[in-house]
């Protein structure tokens, strides 16, 4: 099967890009930088802002699959640039949709769109049906991508299935995300053996879905095959939410002996703060057989090990 990824350079899109190409598909990666992983298939640089550049890598890549994974995708700093979120995020919505209908119109879509669409839960678990609140500029601007997204289903007939992925962590996350900082901070403590590690954080009360990214990735992968014939919603969420607190004393306990003491840093609390989020993944498993498989123990050890290893890399010389 021949894909197209956007945002293949990304943290999600790096992981997608290997799911697809260990199954055996012909992968094509597009992002600003062209970066792929290592024997995932061929790397194009595109700027995603520029609608011709776009359309035209659609053309040429010939894709069977479309997976739309490039965001601008921190809600913290959307509310540090929230003009730049937006405008980029529903630009790169926009140049994609084009593409795909000009160019690939018989093209499976698989449009990532986001858990913060849904904003302060009405209740929970969540489920696709919930009404669209969203609470922050980054919500927004991923509101309008998934909704534009409808609209192109319903005006020009896109084979497109919009998937509504919950917090996802692993290795290789950027540590403006809160999994990958906690794991980075405690990597730096083994490395320099410290006795004790001091942790701040935002509001600890605050809860999430964590699905480990390489679930995630095998969920996109399974809509793009097995995906119901007319487009549908899917949540990819595992079901459960966790704490800030509770992932520090994961944390504590995955580097023990080091003591870890636990701060609230009142610079961190966002406003408008989601105090609970997490998904209903039924219709997922119902139409593909997704289930998540990584639990959260090990996610968090491997972004451990993972920043051990970049740790050590940025230690040796050139």
């Amino acid at each position: 099967m021949r894909v197209l990824i956007t945002g293949a350079s990304g943290f999600a899109g790096r992981f997608l890009a290997r799911e697809c190409a260990s199954a055996g598909d012909d992968v094509v990666g597009i992002s600003r930088t062209g970066a792929i992983p290592d024997g995932c298939g061929q790397g194009l640089a595109v700027d995603l802002l520029d609608a011709a550049s776009v359309s035209e890598s659609v053309a040429d890549s010939a894709p069977e699959v479309i997976y739309h994974l490039a965001a601008l995708s921190s809600v913290g700093r959307s509310w540090e640039d929230p003009a730049r979120t937006l405008s980029d995020n529903v630009a790169m919505a926009v140049n994609l949709l084009q593409a795909a209908r000009e160019q690939a119109p018989a093209a499976r879509v698989v449009w990532a769109s986001s858990c913060e669409v849904y904003g302060p839960p009405q209740r929970l678990p969540l489920t696709e049906d919930h009404p669209l609140v969203p609470a922050n500029p980054y919500a927004v601007s991923k509101t309008t991508g998934d909704l534009l997204a409808g609209v192109y289903v319903d005006a020009h007939r896109l084979d497109l299935i919009r998937a509504r992925p919950f917090n996802h962590a692993g290795p290789g996350q950027r540590s403006i995300f809160i999994l990958s900082s906690l794991a980075r901070q405690a990597a730096e403590a083994i490395d320099e053996g410290v006795s004790q590690l001091t942790i701040l954080t935002g509001n600890p009360d605050t809860r999430r879905d964590f699905t480990d990214v390489r679930d995630v990735v095998r969920a996109y992968r399974l809509l793009a095959l097995h995906g119901e014939s007319r487009p549908g919603i899917y949540n990819v969420g595992t079901g459960t939410s966790v704490s800030a607190r509770d992932q520090v004393e994961l944390l504590r306990e995955l580097i023990a002996p080091v003591e870890v003491e636990h701060v609230v840093d009142p610079d961190r609390v966002r406003p408008h703060e989601v105090m609970d989020l997490y998904a209903s993944h039924e219709r997922l498993t119902e139409g593909t057989g997704w289930e998540p498989s990584i639990p959260l123990r090990q996610t968090m050890s491997d972004t451990i090990e993972w920043w051990r290893r970049e740790t050590l890399k940025l230690a040796s010389p050139a």
